[in-house]
């Protein structure tokens, strides 16, 4: 090819590619400023419409129009973020280009000839306009790759701001000894007599606790099923064993309210019980703390605080306020206590309330607030610790804290939390995330299987029944997997699909509550849709099966109690009288709710 057929090529590749990058940046601007002047995380018309439906909770054309806009915004901001990550590497392209085009111009034209000494006057006009256009051009094109920058970091504005220490501090992993000075104290409050539990309450709170004993007698399965120790219940699955579970009661008149008393602190975490105590968590701005209360009568144990420890962030992570800086669930193995809060603080207690041991995790980058429960088995305690900086799930040592194995992974944020399924045979640990739903051998960390069926920002923790695993996100699907190598999903659908609420199913039946208000009935097997039932308000509290019964608490504190059936059977709906979003614990004829306020002890 003759060198000025070339030149005439690369000329015009050169003005294309940098006619294409100055149009791509121009466009990458103009998103940049249009997420700028609309927060993707608040929607002024949204809560409008959420106001209105608080005067008229029966206008349907009202819930339905906040569930499109709800809908649209967030397919709208995602489509954004997909733009601008498309746009950024479309515009890398166009440089390299634009560059390479660049560079073989200057060296063609330079074989050519030498230039003249004197440079005509138009020829060093047009050279000074080239330059003009190069320097402008790349302003823009920096520009650009800036807004895109800050553009693809915008949701992360909730991130963990108050974590100024530095990066190896907050990775850093250490055990504190429990009666270290800086630990807060605690208060430890005389049991009464019926309590159970004979430990001297005389000891100073943060002393350690005799020997953790690594030969601690773990409970078995059949004592745990007897128990509500974790988030959902045993295992994490959301089926109770408990009987004689009240149907009817009033919060407001005191109908079979056993007691009532006030909470604390704030903390959307859900009470969990073992033997005759129940226990609690709360965190404000500047304490983090666990509560112990006798079941029977409501009076409160213990209280320890939590925090202070290497790694600790000196002010508390921003979260959003359905989240909050206490939303994971205790759990306890009828030995220790084990809690865990938005500043990646976790700690284990003895049933007296003093630390065992306690260490920072290193602060979750989550910019809604960390959520995900813990759970134990034998002497191990299971995290799922899926953040924007790194996904991963551990299992510490119940006993000392040490890590026993930890597993990355690769997905996406998650708020879920880990279920415990036996599946041929043997404990695997199942976790729910984008992209994937996966199972880990709970004595290895090793990985067993996975299913790529999850997306979005998933906050229901799956569920396990009759050797299926379900699985569900809104504006994802509902799909039931059965386990395996590979993994198979046996069916799917997506016309009901829960937020925040996590799916539960026993006995052939599967059970899914959504945000908007609406539960659904499935045949577990085959995805057939058996009954739905809409409310008056959402779920953000998992629904529960227990005594022949699934129990289903709304955000207004309306429990829907329906027979475990495949026939829609509504049993009765009593009211707490204010607002609740953890989900229930149940013991043998009682059932615990902490709403907005109170915590309650429902029975007759």
């Amino acid at each position: 090819m003759k060198k000025k057929n070339k030149i005439k090529r690369f000329t015009n590749l050169a003005a294309g590619a940098g006619a294409a990058g100055a149009l791509i940046a121009f466009l990458l601007l103009l998103n940049y400023l249009q997420l700028e002047r609309a927060d993707p995380l608040e929607s002024t018309a949204r809560a409008a419409l959420l106001e209105r439906l608080e005067a008229e909770p029966n206008n349907e054309a009202l819930k339905e129009d906040i569930r499109n806009l709800d809908l649209l915004a967030r397919k709208a901001f995602f489509n954004n973020q997909w733009q601008i990550n498309t746009g950024a590497v479309l515009l890398l392209i166009s440089a390299i280009i634009f560059g390479f085009s660049l560079n073989v111009l200057n060296t063609l034209k330079a074989s050519i000839e030498m230039p003249e000494q004197d440079e005509p006057e138009e020829a060093r006009a047009s050279r000074l306009s080239q330059r003009g256009i190069l320097i402008a051009g790349a302003i823009l094109v920096l520009a650009a790759l800036g807004a895109t920058y800050f553009s693809s970091d915008y949701l992360q504005s909730f991130q963990a701001s108050a974590t100024k220490t530095t990066v190896a501090q907050v990775e850093q992993i250490e055990v504190v000894d429990a009666g270290a000075p800086d630990m807060e104290s605690g208060t430890v409050i005389e049991q009464d007599s019926s309590a159970g539990f004979g430990q001297d309450t005389t000891a100073a709170p943060n002393q350690p606790a005799a020997e953790s004993a690594p030969s601690a007698s773990y409970p078995t399965i059949e004592a745990i099923l007897q128990q509500h120790g974790s988030f959902r219940g045993p295992l994490g699955n959301g089926v109770s064993f408990q009987k004689n579970i009240p149907t009817d009661w009033d919060g407001a008149e005191g109908r079979n309210i056993l007691w009532k008393i006030p909470l604390p602190q704030k903390g959307n975490n859900s009470p969990i019980v073992w033997g005759n105590q129940l226990f609690l968590a709360a965190a404000g701005r500047n304490s983090r703390a666990v509560y112990a209360y006798n079941r029977h009568s409501g009076a409160l144990l213990w209280q320890q605080a939590i925090g202070n420890m290497s790694g600790s962030p000196a002010s508390p992570p921003k979260v959003s306020d359905d989240t909050g800086l206490s939303a994971p669930t205790l759990t306890t193995d009828g030995i220790r206590v084990y809690a865990i809060f938005a500043t990646g603080d976790v700690a284990a207690l003895d049933l007296s309330g003093r630390i065992v041991w306690a260490k920072n995790l290193g602060v979750p980058d989550n910019h809604y607030g960390h959520s995900s429960s813990l759970l134990s088995w034998q002497e191990k305690l299971f995290i799922q610790y899926d953040t924007n900086k790194g996904c991963k799930v551990m299992a510490l040592d119940c006993g000392t804290g040490a890590t026993l194995w930890e597993t990355q992974r690769k997905v996406k944020i998650s708020w879920a939390s880990p279920i415990l399924a036996s599946i041929g045979g043997k404990y695997q640990l199942v976790l729910s995330a984008d992209p994937l739903v996966a199972a880990y051998d709970a004595d290895s960390g090793k990985e067993l299987w996975r299913a790529d069926c999850m997306m979005g920002e998933v906050g229901p923790s799956p569920a396990f029944s009759d050797g299926l695993v379900f699985a569900a996100n809104e504006y994802a699907r509902l799909a039931a997997i059965r386990p395996g190598n590979p993994a198979t999903v046996v069916w799917e659908q997506n016309e009901y699909l829960p937020e925040v609420a996590s799916p539960v199913a026993a006995n052939g039946l599967l059970y899914v509550a959504t945000s908007y208000g609406v539960l659904a009935c499935y045949d577990a097997k085959s995805g057939e849709k058996y009954w739905e039932h809409e409310c008056d308000a959402g779920f953000y509290a998992s629904p529960l099966i227990a005594d022949g019964k699934l129990y289903a608490l709304d955000m207004s504190g309306v429990m829907h109690i329906f027979r475990h059936d495949k026939e829609k059977q509504l049993t009765g709906e009593p009211s707490l009288g204010e607002k609740a979003v953890a989900t229930p614990a149940f013991a043998n004829g009682r059932i615990y709710i902490r709403g907005e306020k109170h915590l309650y002890c429902i029975g007759s």
